[in-house]
């Protein structure tokens, strides 16, 4: 609309179209910059859905390990995390030492240390040793399940002032244009 209004204008001021392609070239230059943010969001956001454990080892009364899916880990329930692996499911250390990278989680890059009592996050990753873990909420409810709904959730709900721009701008930049065109078209009075 801004684009046809400016052309209108040069057209009435006999050619001067300087204004039409101010206005394309500003709308093209937004249009790049809206299109790079929005390609950051998305490699950032696949990036995130790596930290989602695909499966998680319980171990069971007669010693043996069972690989399953995370969503069917019970509450109290012991996983052991093996070096390099995902923690599936919050809990507490019972047993084991290692260093764990959590820096898909917190962005804080020096890893962190864990051993026998200490609270542990899911979607971190174990770096060096092996961990035993009592699992304290279900998967649904875990750490990475939490920010992986936020993260899934977050376009479809918009901020206060996000909503007031929006409704604004729908008033103000047609009102803004044809304002322009109006004081092109009509003379002004001396």
């Amino acid at each position: 609309i801004a684009t046809i209004g400016a052309i209108v204008l040069a057209i009435y001021e006999e050619g001067d179209y300087t204004e039409a392609i101010g206005v394309m070239l500003f709308y093209q230059i937004g249009e790049w910059f809206q299109s790079y943010a929005v390609g950051k969001s998305r490699k950032n956001i696949s990036e995130l859905m790596d930290i989602r454990p695909d499966y998680a080892n319980v171990e069971r009364e007669n010693g043996q390990l069972e690989k399953v899916d995370p969503d069917e880990v019970e509450i109290g329930s012991i996983i052991v995390v093996k070096p390099g692996e995902k923690i599936p499911i919050d809990g507490v250390v019972v047993s084991g030492t290692s260093t764990l990278n959590t820096a898909a989680l917190t962005g804080e890059s020096v890893p962190r240390d864990a051993e026998e009592g200490d609270e542990v996050i899911s979607g971190c990753i174990n770096i060096n040793g092996l961990l035993k873990i009592r699992t304290t909420k279900e998967f649904g409810e875990s750490t990475v399940s939490k920010i992986l709904d936020l993260v899934e959730n977050a376009s479809s709900r918009k901020s206060k002032a996000e909503d007031f721009i929006s409704k604004f701008a729908r008033v103000y930049t047609p009102a803004v244009v044809f304002s322009a065109i109006a004081l092109a078209i009509i003379p002004p009075v001396v």
